[in-house]
């Protein structure tokens, strides 16, 4: 009989969720986060009421994804924006454990949404990996042999505050100022999308085309700064923006051109995202399946152990 898994991926927005067998996600839904009215007591609500939707179906566990610095082993969230309110500090793990008994496990969104990738994406097959996340800002996560390389502070892959010639990357390189560069061209003031910026652009206007050139040029020198640190076989990108991947890739390669000399990123591979929205609930699983699968490797080791003594 195969075992059922409640994934959540808490983001800013919303909180998406769905039941997971056998490597698929079913009955997928959302709610509205209200991270910055409701709180960090109003998410624990959410949460506890999708995980009570789904009892009785042979639970194994509970995989959560959630934005913000994550300790892994305590399953704390140990810093936050503003974007959920009093959420730094946020005992997720210890909340659904303690209230519903099933296990349960917390990761970095960005860091499952790598995960995901290299489980079932486009990050497969590869031994070192790095997945940039390119939206209102920039998030990393990245991979050695399937384990993430978290940092002593559980904060590798904070791209985003990665300091680059013009500023800040996840400032320089986020769809937001991509958006307001192009509306301030057009003498917009209301709000614009970035499938509007890039259909104006396919469509040959000038200003678009600037705009997009503006997210290109600083993104490159991320990635080129990603290659030179780390050398990885695959940078994998992501992000909403990345469905207009046929416009992207060949700008952002011409650029990786002028910035990286080839011996130093002749075999690091560029790809793009495959599982979309599902990339965080996904890798979210993979994670739970990860720690569960360790914790039972470090249980049959120190009864092996054991029973050497007694012998």
């Amino acid at each position: 009989m195969e075992e059922n898994f409640i994934c959540l991926d808490i983001g800013g927005t919303s909180i998406k969720y769905a039941l997971a067998a056998g490597g698929r996600l079913r009955e997928k839904g959302s709610v509205p986060t209200e991270g910055r009215t409701a709180g960090a007591q109003g998410v624990a609500e959410k949460v506890l009421a999708i995980v009570d939707t789904f009892r009785g179906r042979g639970v194994a566990g509970v995989a959560i994804s959630t934005l913000g610095i994550v300790d892994p082993v305590a399953g704390k969230v140990i810093y936050a924006g503003s974007s959920i309110k009093d959420y730094t500090g946020f005992a997720l793990k210890a909340l659904v454990e303690e209230s519903t008994g099933i296990p349960c496990t917390v990761e970095n969104d960005v860091n499952c949404a790598g995960l995901g990738e290299y489980w079932l994406g486009a990050g497969r097959g590869v031994r070192s990996l790095v997945c940039l996340t390119v939206g209102t800002d920039v998030g990393a996560s990245i991979l050695f042999n399937g384990r993430l390389w978290r940092g002593a502070n559980y904060s590798a892959g904070e791209a985003g505050s990665m300091r680059l010639a013009g500023g800040r990357f996840g400032d320089l390189a986020s769809v937001r100022r991509m958006v307001q560069r192009a509306a301030k061209a057009h003498g917009i003031a209301e709000e614009l999308d970035g499938e509007t910026v890039f259909a104006w652009a396919r469509a040959g206007d000038a200003d678009a085309v600037n705009a997009i050139a503006g997210l290109i040029a600083p993104l490159a020198e991320g990635i080129a700064n990603i290659c030179y640190i780390l050398n990885p076989e695959r940078i994998v990108l992501g992000g909403a923006v990345m469905a207009e991947r046929q416009y992207l890739a060949p700008r952002i390669l011409a650029d990786l051109e002028e910035a990286v000399p080839r011996p130093f990123r002749s075999a690091t591979q560029l790809a793009f995202a495959e599982l979309g929205n599902d990339a965080g609930l996904m890798g979210a699983l993979y994670h739970f399946l990860q720690r569960r699968r360790d914790a039972q490797e470090r249980a049959q080791n120190r009864e092996t152990g054991e029973a050497g003594k007694v012998r």
